[in-house]
């Protein structure tokens, strides 16, 4: 019989008979030789230092140094101070978001923290705190209303989000003018 060797075959003979020939004489570098041949991989470039100067030929500024010291606690962020309560109250709050000129004369703006009030001056600054949970906001009166009975207050969107009132639509408020 006669053997055809392909180029594939005629290569590995040649590796293995090369393997041999090296003096190795390891058996890993003849079964090496005699699998198929593995697709290379590319070397990654080694990792590059840093460069000294800027990439246009100006010098950089020199590195901060870094702190030795242990970390200093983080400085409490100043408490504002507390504003005078002209007048104070309670009642039931609720909320609009349609659109629609204020009694002020500026477009109604529902993301805006806003309130109508029936009596209190335009630009009065109301803290509003929710009585079933205690979170507060602070509003800007530029409306005039609630028009339906024992509320006193209607909230933009935005200000009965911040006091989490949004699910009932109506809530127990406390209301506080501000100086």
């Amino acid at each position: 019989m006669i053997l055809i060797a392909t180029g594939v075959a005629v290569a590995l003979l040649t590796a293995g008979a090369f393997a041999l020939f090296n003096g190795d004489g390891s058996t890993e570098s003849a079964q090496a030789a005699q699998t198929s041949p593995q697709a290379t991989r590319p070397q990654a470039d080694p990792p590059r230092t840093a460069p000294t100067r800027a990439s246009r030929g100006g010098t950089r500024s020199p590195e901060p140094e870094k702190n030795t010291e242990p970390e200093s606690k983080p400085r409490p962020k100043p408490k504002k101070k507390p504003r005078k309560v002209l007048q104070s109250g309670s009642c039931q709050a609720s909320y609009y978001w349609e659109g629609q000129m204020t009694a002020s004369g500026e477009p109604f703006d529902p993301s805006e923290l806003t309130a109508a009030h029936k009596t209190l001056p335009m630009g009065s600054k109301v803290r509003v705190t929710n009585k079933n949970n205690g979170r507060s906001v602070i509003v800007r009166i530029n409306d005039r209303g609630p028009y339906a009975g024992g509320r006193c207050l209607d909230l933009s969107k935005a200000a009965m989000v911040k006091v989490g009132g949004t699910g009932s639509g109506v809530i127990p408020v406390r209301y506080e003018v501000l100086a």
